[in-house]
């Protein structure tokens, strides 16, 4: 019956004795004294509750105790080899595992671009992401069931929580979509003032872009008349293609363009929103983590994504 844990140290000493033939022997191979191995071995004994050694004059031999403790100290010595190797490639990004969340714009135009290089540098980290709305990703960090996060945020809607930690990836500004047919349509600039008696196009069920809209509007002096409200973004572009109105749309927003619509710039006040990274400040960061961290901020930097 084990009387204590067991000392790892005092295990290796002891299949070390064992693969020496004597306690002299091991003493010299691992720059020990005798006397010192032997206290070890006698503590180890003692924490076993049996005797491990057969000590004679030609040297010592296992009990059969001993040659069970030697078999698991092996085994032991082997599994934290395999421990080690396993962090060093964890650490050194050949495997691990990343979990991201994300929402439906940033997942259609900024994500793939990240996700491409960054399995191009990592193939070994696995990676798995989640798409949801905004509320639903500050509940996903909180519950550690991913360990990224992108978020959005307007002027009117900052985030602001000591719980996470935020980086800024990119400005993503809000563009102007019109029918190719429209007046403006080989126009590359608009002023909002210009677009006083136009119909709108808006995203429904209380959308942050109609928000944008509204306040759009009442800084140029003009209240929106609304003629369609749109489930997504892309049945937003098609009542936009056939006329039945313009519509405002962050630029992430318009990665899958339409043919058969055009997009302009807004001059004047027009509200863009900020695309953060987050994670939870109280969580050290994975390699894995900290790799991503820095494709997707290289990304926004970069000018390939955004404004």
């Amino acid at each position: 019956m084990l009387h204590a844990t067991l000392d790892l140290t005092r295990l290796r000493l002891l299949a070390e004795v064992a693969r020496h033939g004597s306690m002299t022997s091991a003493a010299s191979a691992l720059a020990y004294t005798p006397s010192a191995i032997s206290q070890q071995i006698r503590r180890l004994e003692s924490d076993v509750g049996q005797p491990l050694l057969d000590r004679h004059h030609r040297g010592v031999s296992l009990t059969e105790a001993g040659r069970v403790v030697v078999e698991h100290a092996l085994a032991i010595e082997r599994n934290l080899e395999a421990l080690r190797v396993r962090l060093d490639d964890i650490a050194g990004l050949r495997e691990g595992s990343l979990r991201l969340g994300t929402f439906p714009t940033v997942a259609s135009s900024l994500l793939p671009l990240a996700v491409t290089g960054y399995r191009r540098a990592y193939p070994g980290v696995r990676l798995s992401v989640h798409s949801a709305r905004l509320s639903q990703l500050l509940d996903l960090l909180d519950r550690r069931s991913v360990e990224l996060a992108f978020l959005w945020e307007y002027e009117w809607s900052r985030i602001t929580t000591d719980s996470l930690e935020l980086k800024v990836v990119t400005e993503d500004p809000t563009s102007l979509v019109v029918a190719e047919s429209h007046r403006l349509a080989d126009r590359t600039s608009v002023d909002v003032s210009e677009l006083a008696e136009e119909s709108w196009i808006i995203r429904g069920d209380h959308h942050p872009v109609a928000e944008v809209l509204s306040r759009t509007a009442h800084a140029a002096g003009f209240e929106p008349s609304v003629a369609f409200e749109a489930n997504d973004y892309q049945e937003a572009q098609a009542m936009v293609a056939v006329g039945l109105g313009i519509a405002l749309a962050p630029r992430l927003a318009l990665a899958n363009l339409r043919a058969d619509v055009r997009v302009l710039r807004l001059d004047g006040y027009a509200p863009s929103r900020r695309i953060l990274l987050a994670r939870l400040a109280s969580r050290a960061a994975t390699p894995a983590e900290q790799a991503m961290t820095d494709v997707i901020l290289d990304l926004g930097r970069s000018g390939r994504v955004g404004g």
